[in-house]
């Protein structure tokens, strides 16, 4: 009985302690754990580079994997872009293993102490998160010490000796029940830790080790797996990657395991760096092998997990993800894309009222109110989705984008309500009425629509790329765009003293217009404040 709590305690410990160091580092890092993926996936190599430093700092291969489903569902990186991230996530991965084979358990509870005090007192929120990063490798190796003094009473037990030589002697069988170990706890660090411990207290040889190993790297891809169910085709297709190079990788290896363990045995003597280097040595040869052939694995891959065949639903979000909740700094790329999606329906509504007016069209101007209660229904659902993000690991960078982009969807919507509920009001009125512009008169809407429409394309463009330059220019044109307004108001006075019959019939739709058009100006100009209002 005790084994068994020794084991499920510490079990316990050890992914608590990779879970609570991961997420520390991650909020230490902020979004710059997005941007080294993102930035860096275009050339192979610098993928990998980068695949392998971010999984080295959340310690989870699978985390990494999951972020990659997210970006590839939020459009920020093609499918493409992360199969060198995902053998880097593979090298990156082993890190942890390594610093479990250390012989360093004597010193969880100074790493604990250290960590849990640095969190207390210090006062920078980056300390406070490498602190909790500290106190959770030193909770990883008490977890793997309470495992080892667990095992010390039944090392000498014939019947889980036999159990285990059993395992060693089917590498087969041992890669299964190690893969589906491993799914179970999400974690291959975890089980590749607890065959530490088997081998430490001579109860499991290296080659039966090795085979655990094997199957611990097949098992964590359950995670990113599951993770991939009801996204994209896109993002589907990264999980499968996932996979796919790490089955390979044990099909390649297992009728080799005998070569493959003399190996190992010759890079060092002791049983747990043994171990740990079984993991090294199959993730980076996996790698090595798989990089150069990339493009091809990408076009078999795409064959077999096909596009999507759905239709366009304007009722349904595109880019969110509510599996993403719990990594602010993707959720916020994810809720980016989509306020984008937004802005270019907001774009084509803007775009569109000079035809509706132009020509009279009914069914256009129907349409246009339509794409009102499509940008509605967006700016709820990006609201709902941040008020669901997970305030834990939000750091201040990540609140100041969060309210930047709430100030953005605001500012979008009330531009949609002003073309849908006054502009598109004013021109069904003329309709109704059979008014009909001055040449003069409709030439300076046209031209006045133009200059907003143009400042409306800056501003979002603005939003897009994070640029202080376009944000100021859209400012600058603040006064121009006050002055044009107060000008084309004066001659279309003008115009009534003259008595010119057009003008007389429609100016107080032309007045509307142009007083609807200034409000969305100041909209227009309110989407750029939060950018050059970034420190």
């Amino acid at each position: 009985m005790m084994v068994v709590l020794s084991l499920f305690g510490g079990m316990a410990l050890l992914l608590y302690g990779i879970r609570l160091s991961g997420d520390g580092l991650q909020r230490a890092t902020g979004a710059r754990l997005r941007h080294l993926l993102t930035g860096l996936s275009r050339n192979r190599l610098m993928a990998v580079v980068s695949g392998a430093v971010v999984t080295g700092l959340i310690q989870s291969s699978a985390a990494t994997t999951i972020m990659l489903i997210g970006f590839v569902s939020a459009g920020l990186m093609t499918f493409r872009q992360t199969l060198g991230v995902i053998l880097g996530a593979d090298i990156g991965t082993t890190l942890t293993v390594q610093l479990i084979a250390f012989k360093i358990t004597d010193y969880a509870l100074l790493l604990i102490g250290l960590g849990f005090t640095t969190m207390f007192v210090a006062g920078r929120r980056v300390l406070k998160d490498v602190g909790q990063a500290v106190l959770g490798l030193g909770l990883v190796f008490l977890g793997l010490k309470v495992i080892l003094d667990g095992f010390d009473p039944v090392r000498t037990n014939p019947l889980l000796s036999q159990v285990l030589a059993a395992l060693a002697s089917n590498p087969l069988l041992a890669v299964i029940v190690a893969a589906a170990f491993s799914a179970l706890v999400t974690s291959s660090a975890a089980t590749i830790g607890l065959a530490i411990a088997l081998a430490h207290q001579g109860l499991l040889s290296l080659p039966g080790a090795v085979a655990v190993v094997l199957g611990a790297n097949v098992g964590t891809c359950a995670t990113a797996l599951m993770a991939s169910f009801g996204a994209s085709a896109e993002a589907k297709r990264v999980a499968v990657a996932h996979i796919a190079f790490k089955v390979l990788g044990v099909v390649l290896v297992l009728p080799f395991i005998g070569p493959f363990t003399s190996l190992v045995a010759s890079t060092a003597s002791d049983s747990a760096r043994q171990i740990a280097n079984v993991h090294t040595l199959f993730n980076v040869g996996i790698s090595l092998v798989f990089l150069p052939f990339a493009p091809l694995a990408a076009r078999a891959i795409e064959a077999l997990v096909p596009e999507d065949q759905l239709g366009e639903n304007p009722f349904k979000t595109r880019y969110l993800d509510e599996r993403s909740l719990e990594q602010p700094s993707l959720a916020l790329g994810q809720a980016t894309r989509e306020a984008l999606r937004m802005a270019d329906v907001a774009q084509g509504m803007f775009r569109d009222v000079v035809p509706v007016f132009g020509r009279d069209n009914q069914e256009l101007l129907e349409d246009v109110e339509q794409r009102d209660d499509q940008l509605d229904f967006l700016e709820r659902e990006i609201k709902l989705f941040l008020a669901r993000l997970s305030r834990e690991t939000m750091g201040p960078e990540l609140s100041r984008r969060e309210i930047g982009l709430i100030s953005f969807i605001g500012n979008l919507e009330n531009i949609g309500d002003i073309i849908d509920k006054n502009l598109m009001e004013l021109a069904r009125k003329k309709f109704y009425q059979g008014r009909r512009f001055s040449d003069a008169g409709w030439a300076e809407i046209v031209e006045f629509h133009g200059t907003v429409s143009k400042n409306l394309e800056t501003a979002i463009a603005a939003f897009a790329a994070n640029d202080r330059t376009l944000a100021q220019h859209v400012l600058d044109q603040r006064s121009f765009t006050r002055q044009r307004e107060r000008e084309l108001r004066e001659s279309h006075l003008g115009r009534l003293r003259a008595g010119l019959a057009e003008s007389l019939e429609t100016s107080e739709i032309h007045l509307d217009i142009l007083t609807n058009l200034k409000r969305i100006s100041s909209h227009v100009s309110a989407l750029v404040f939060p950018i050059l209002e970034e420190v």
